[in-house]
Order: C-alpha cells, then sequence, then structure tokens
C-alpha cells in the first residue's frame, strides 16, 4: 500500500506534466506497483508471483503523449485496455506494441549515463523516496512478527537467566548483578555459569563480595562507586584474586569518601559526587587518584569560601587528557576544555586543571541557579 501510494502521487505529477501546454521533455521516471494476482493474470507466467498473492510490476515512464502513457501502464500492469479503445477507435496499435514490448524488456541505463547527463537515477530517487517514506508504524507492521517470534524462542532463556541470577544473589549475598553492555541472554547465562563454576570452586573468596553488586564488563577491578567489576575476557584466575583483594578496595574505598569529605570542607561544603551516567567508567584507583590531585591543587591555592556556605550543592569532577595546541582557535577551545560548568540537572562540573580563582567567582555567582536547577530536578 506505501508503494502504491507513493507511485500513484509520482504518475499523477508525470501526468499533469504531460497535459500542460509547451511543456518540455521529461525526464525518464520509474514506477513500481504491487499488483493483486487474479486467475486471469495468473497464468501468463511472465511474472514472479510472490506467496502474499501480489506481484511487483516495475516499468519507467518515457512517452510523451497522454493516450500512450495511460496505454503503456496499463499494459505494463496486465490490464484491460477495451475500454479506451472503444472510446477512441483511432487508437493505433503502435503505443500498445511500444508498451508490451518495453515491458518485457525495459531500458536499463548504465550509472555513467545519468552522471554525463545530470538526469535523475530514477532506481537512486525511488529507493529515496522509500526511505523518507517509512514511518515507526509502517516498520513496526513489518517487524512485529518477527519480534514476537524472537521473544517467543528466548523465553526459555529469560526464565534461565533469572534463576542464575537468583541463585547466585543469594549465595554469595550480593546486592546486585548487572551489565554494562547489552550483551545476549545467551552470552549473559554463560557468565553466570562461569561465576557458578568459580563459586563451587573457591567460596570463601566470594564471600568477600557480601552486600555489594557485581557488574559484568570489559575490564575487573572496582568501580569508582564500589561495585565489583569482573572483566569477561578475564579467566577465572584474575577473578579470584579480585575477590581476594576486596578488603584492601574497600580500605581504599574508605579512603576515597575521607578525600571527598576534605575537598568538601575546602569548598564550603559542597558534595562531591560520581554519577555513572554522566562520568566515563573509572575503576576506584583512577578515580581516588583523580580526587588526590584536585584536593592538593585546591590546598595551594587556598580558595576563601565560608564554611558550610554551599552546602546541598553537589559537583563532579571531569578528567581532561592535555592536548597539543597549535592554532589560536584551538587555544580557546582548551580554555574551556577547563573552565567549570552548570549542568542543568544542578550540579557543578569541575575539571581537575580549572583556575582556582575562576572556580571560586563560578561558584559563588552560579550557586543560587544550581539550587534552582536541582529543585526542579526534583520537582
Amino acid at each position: 500500500q506505501e508503494v502504491n501510494e507513493n507511485s500513484l502521487k509520482r504518475l499523477s505529477a508525470y501526468l499533469e506534466n504531460l497535459q500542460k501546454p509547451g511543456f518540455k521533455s521529461l525526464k525518464p521516471t520509474q514506477l513500481m506497483f504491487y499488483v493483486r494476482e487474479t486467475d486471469q493474470n495468473s497464468s501468463d507466467g511472465q511474472e514472479h508471483f510472490s506467496t502474499s498473492g501480489f506481484r511487483a510490476v516495475k516499468f519507467t515512464l518515457h512517452t510523451r503523449d497522454l493516450l500512450s502513457t495511460v496505454l503503456y501502464i496499463l499494459n505494463s500492469c496486465s490490464l484491460s485496455i477495451e475500454h479506451i479503445q472503444s472510446l477512441n477507435t483511432n487508437v493505433h496499435s503502435q503505443p500498445l506494441k511500444e508498451a508490451t514490448r518495453i515491458s518485457d524488456r525495459p531500458i536499463k541505463w548504465d550509472k555513467s549515463y545519468y552522471s554525463f547527463t545530470g538526469f535523475k537515477d530514477p532506481d537512486e530517487d525511488l529507493e529515496q523516496v522509500w526511505r523518507m517514506e517509512t514511518t515507526l508504524t509502517s516498520w513496526l507492521d513489518n517487524n512485529g512478527k518477527s519480534a514476537v517470534k524472537k521473544l517467543k524462542n528466548s523465553l526459555p532463556l529469560r526464565k534461565e537467566l533469572d534463576r542464575l541470577k537468583d541463585e547466585l544473589s543469594h549465595q554469595l549475598q550480593l546486592s546486585d548483578i548487572r551489565w554494562q553492555r547489552s550483551w545476549g541472554i545467551a552470552h549473559r547465562c554463560s557468565q553466570l555459569h562461569s561465576l557458578g563454576r568459580l563459586a563451587q570452586q573457591n567460596l570463601e573468596s566470594l564471600k568477600n563480595a557480601k552486600g555489594c553488586t557485581i557488574i559484568f564488563t570489559d575490564r575487573s577491578g572496582m568501580s569508582a562507586v564500589g561495585h565489583v567489576m569482573l572483566g569477561t575476557m578475564d579467566v577465572h584466575h584474575h577473578w579470584t584474586k579480585l575477590f581476594e583483594r576486596l578488603p584492601s578496595y574497600f580500605d581504599l574505598q574508605r579512603r576515597l569518601m575521607l578525600l571527598e569529605d576534605q575537598i568538601s570542607y575546602l569548598l564550603g561544603g559542597i558534595q562531591v559526587v560520581y554519577i555513572e551516567e554522566l562520568q566515563p567508567v573509572l575503576t576506584l584507583e583512577e578515580y581516588y587518584s583523580l580526587l588526590d590531585v584536585f584536593y592538593n591543587r585546591l590546598l595551594k591555592s587556598r580558595i576563601p569560601f565560608h564554611p558550610r556556605s554551599l552546602r546541598g550543592l553537589q559537583m563532579i569532577l571531569n578528567r581532561q587528557v592535555s592536548k597539543t595546541i597549535t592554532f589560536i582557535h584551538s587555544v580557546r577551545w582548551a580554555v574551556d576544555r577547563y573552565a567549570p560548568s552548570l549542568h542543568e540537572l544542578g550540579h557543578f562540573n569541575i575539571p581537575i586543571l580549572c583556575d582556582p580563582a575562576n572556580l571560586q567567582w563560578f561558584i559563588l555567582t552560579k550557586a543560587q541557579q544550581a539550587r534552582e536547577n536541582m529543585k526542579r530536578k526534583e520537582e
């Protein structure tokens, strides 16, 4: 229906141009229709038939008068032309013969023809229209059955995934099991089976993860927010070493929280937060190093903030990678990279290499706006 409607629009425009006085030569226009099959026209054996009861008819309009164009179209679609011949007894058989001959073997110009003459390629034009005409509704109609079939086929695996996840969470007393990437259901089940086998072999080490969230990702370690990251490419030996080192990670996590409190004290009570959705994935060691660099810069600059004057506000630290600057506009861009900013959700984005004086001025002038943004986020 979509293809037919689009082809009818183009056909109507072609016929209108034919009837305009003094019209110039028209560019060849390629059309395609889906025609319902009947017993009468299904025996000619000239077209390929689909199982849906329709056949595709594709032809190129290049005739220069209205009558021959109509005859050409009807003949190409295997439709009757007797009513037209009865209306005009002077109709010659030449257009019909021409239409019959062309429909059997349409002219196919080489791509160089359109490049040299500047004419539009009908194939590319038609494909472009189809891409533009695609809507969400039509896409869902075309893919709905396939989606339902895939969903039904995946239900047993989904149930197996939920069972494995619940069993491991209960056995290891985990807070949650998550995945950082969109792996398939079978892949996720395989990862849980690997974790289950490790729990059978070395249960005591895995008990160190009690109360934690385990995330399957690309590398092993502990994330900045305290989640246990299991690299899917690592072997069980690496996972075992990670679980054995968790007590030292917990110690580093406590030191990190203390460092956040010290930064908060120097900045008037602003809370230092790490937002997973808005910041790059960092390990606990990387995030601690980031905070340590920023804290030492604050100590050297000794920015004066009234104690607890900025309580209730939040900030996140951004790690910037330095690059070689060669042009003036690039230098300006580099300066902007190290400038603090206020996020629409209300928290401050603070690069670790920002100028301390600019940081103080920016925070003080934007504090009220930050509170309004946070209030709007809560609402």
